[in-house]
């Protein structure tokens, strides 16, 4: 079961990716901001690493494209999908993330089959990705 590491400030924010996520099969846990991020990588379990993590740029103690920098440097994780949700819009931004190691970039509020769509591409789930695409297509 693909893991995925939601990376926010805000509790309602953290609630509603998890939830979504979640509702689409995979397991998920939540950090405050990138630091306490951090540390949850630090700390797993070898042999079930964070598939794809969901980070907001404008966090206390370590903003999003700091985190995706040190993730980036991280041997166990340098690889895995990073999905940036903010609400920054300027293309300014989206550059910086990019630059930062970031695959992709959502504008918040991020529709849910958006969200899940993003997710599934990313993790390579074909099953969730196709039912998510149903739902953008309706």
């Amino acid at each position: 079961m693909n893991r995925v590491l939601v990376i926010d400030d805000a509790a309602t924010v953290r609630m509603y990716h998890r939830k979504i996520l979640g509702d689409a099969g995979w397991q998920t846990d939540e950090a405050i901001n990138g630091l306490e991020a951090l540390e949850k990588v630090n700390n797993q379990p070898p042999e079930t690493p964070f598939d794809l993590y969901v980070v907001d740029i404008n966090m206390p103690k370590m903003d999003g494209y700091t985190f995706v920098r040190e993730l980036r440097r991280h041997p166990s994780a340098m690889q895995a999908p990073v999905m940036m949700v903010s609400t920054e819009a300027q293309s300014q931004d989206t550059s910086v993330a990019f630059d930062a190691g970031a695959n992709c970039y959502l504008v918040k509020p991020a529709k849910p089959q958006e969200l899940v769509l993003t997710a599934a591409l990313l993790l390579g789930d074909a099953a969730v990705a196709l039912k998510a695409a149903e739902g953008v297509r309706a």
